[in-house]
C-alpha cells in the first residue's frame, strides 16, 4: 500500500497531498537518476567532469518534465476496503491484468461544468470521471459496452451494493447463456466488488457501473452494455458516490474533451 506524504507545499495546480510519480528535484539527486545520466552520456564515471554551464542547461531543459502535471497518478490506497474485500480479493480466480498506465486511476484537470459528485463516462475514450471541486476530477479507466448495446444519456444512482449478486437478464441469457438464474456475489461474479445501479426516474435502466472478473478488458468496448471497472477502482468510486448522484454517459462520437497534457506551472 502506498502512503501519501503530507506537505505544506502547494503544487502549481493547487493540488495538496498528491504523490507525483515523476518529480524532477527528487529524481535529480537520486542515484538512479545519476545512472540515467551516465547511460545518456551526460555524465561520465571516468572521464572529465561536464562543465557547470552545460549541466545547468541540461537541468533547465529537464524542468518541464518534472513539475506539476495536469494528469497525476492518484495515490493507491486500500483504505476503502473492508475486511471482506481484502479476503475475497486475496483469492481471485483470475490473473491480475497489466492494465496500461493511462487507464490507472489519475487526478486530472476537469474543465467541464458538471457539479462535484457527478459521474461522467466518456465511452469513446474509455474513461469514467468523478468530478471533484475546484476544477479537478478522478479519472478511472473502464470497459464499456459495444456501441449497439451501450447505454448513453443522463441517469441517477438509484442503488448501491457491495459484492452484488448477478441476475442475468433474459437478453443476456439468450445471447450468452445459459446461466443460473442468480449468481452469488464474489470475485468470480461478473459484477465484481461493487454495483452502482443506474436509474431513470424511479425505473431501473438495467445498466450498472460495476467491478469485473476480467480486468484485462479495461480500456476496451467489449461488455454487454454496462460499465466495468477494476475492482480496486470501483471500491474507491463506491466510497465517494452518493445515492441520487447524477450520471452522464456520453454517446459514441461525443468526446468529453478532457485533455491530459503536461504543463510546467511551478
Amino acid at each position: 500500500m502506498e502512503t501519501v506524504r503530507r506537505s505544506s507545499a502547494l503544487c502549481g495546480d493547487g493540488t495538496r497531498f498528491i504523490k507525483h510519480a515523476h518529480v524532477f528535484p527528487r529524481a535529480l539527486f537520486s542515484a538512479r537518476f545519476g545512472q540515467h545520466l551516465v547511460t545518456l552520456g551526460v555524465l561520465s564515471l571516468s572521464g572529465p567532469a561536464m562543465p557547470k554551464s552545460l549541466f545547468a542547461l541540461f537541468v533547465v531543459a529537464m524542468l518541464p518534465l518534472g513539475g506539476c502535471m495536469q494528469t497525476t497518478l492518484s495515490p493507491s490506497t486500500d483504505a476503502s476496503m473492508t475486511p471482506r474485500d481484502r479476503q475475497l480479493l486475496a483469492h481471485t480466480p483470475y490473473a491480475q491484468a497489466n492494465v496500461p498506465e493511462q487507464y490507472l486511476r489519475h487526478i486530472v484537470d476537469y474543465p467541464r461544468k458538471e457539479q462535484p459528485g457527478t459521474i461522467l463516462v466518456d465511452t469513446d475514450a474509455r474513461y469514467l470521471y468523478f468530478v471533484l471541486p475546484e476544477g479537478k476530477a478522478i479519472r478511472y479507466g473502464v470497459a464499456v459496452g459495444e456501441e449497439a448495446m451501450a447505454f448513453s444519456g443522463v441517469a441517477r444512482v438509484g442503488r448501491l451494493a457491495e459484492w452484488p449478486d448477478w441476475v442475468p437478464t433474459a437478453d443476456i441469457q439468450a445471447r450468452l447463456g445459459p446461466y443460473p438464474a442468480r449468481v452469488t456475489g464474489g470475485p468470480a461474479n461478473p459484477l465484481g466488488a461493487r454495483g452502482i445501479y443506474l436509474y431513470a426516474g424511479n425505473k431501473d435502466t438495467l445498466y450498472r457501473i460495476h467491478g469485473t472478473n476480467q480486468p484485462e478488458y479495461i480500456g476496451q468496448a467489449i461488455s454487454s452494455g454496462c460499465i466495468r471497472m477494476r475492482n480496486e477502482d470501483v471500491i474507491d468510486l463506491y466510497d465517494r458516490v452518493k445515492l441520487n448522484s447524477t450520471v452522464v454517459v456520453l454517446p459514441p462520437g461525443q468526446n468529453a474533451q478532457v485533455e491530459a497534457r503536461p504543463s510546467w506551472r511551478g
